[in-house]
């Protein structure tokens, strides 16, 4: 029985990298569509591009998403706030686009 060599282990690891990024750009690109979509419909019906609300129990929600994951809970949030920042960004641009 032939035992597998680090650098088979580090090719087979980072191939699984490789294809959790690829995943996660696909899953990034199908919520931009969605929050794209929802910018239209505020925009239409003159709403805010932000709701803080609902913001406040999406950090929540993934905080304790993460910590069953085992990830960060800090890690967690700060992405959240990061995609929140461009998805108001996009809406805001929309919003001032249907003046």
């Amino acid at each position: 029985m032939s035992q597998e060599t680090p650098e088979t282990r580090l090719a087979a690891l980072r191939s699984s990298i490789d294809n959790i990024d690829a995943a996660l750009v696909h899953m990034l690109a199908e919520r931009f569509r969605c929050t794209q979509e929802v910018g239209h419909l505020k925009a239409a019906h003159d709403m805010p591009p932000s709701d803080p609300a609902r913001e406040a129990r999406q950090i929540a929600r993934l905080r304790s998403l993460a910590e069953e994951a085992n990830l960060d809970p800090e890690f967690a949030e700060k992405w959240f706030n990061f995609v929140v920042a461009e998805v108001i960004h996009h809406h805001t641009r929309i919003a001032e686009d249907s003046e």
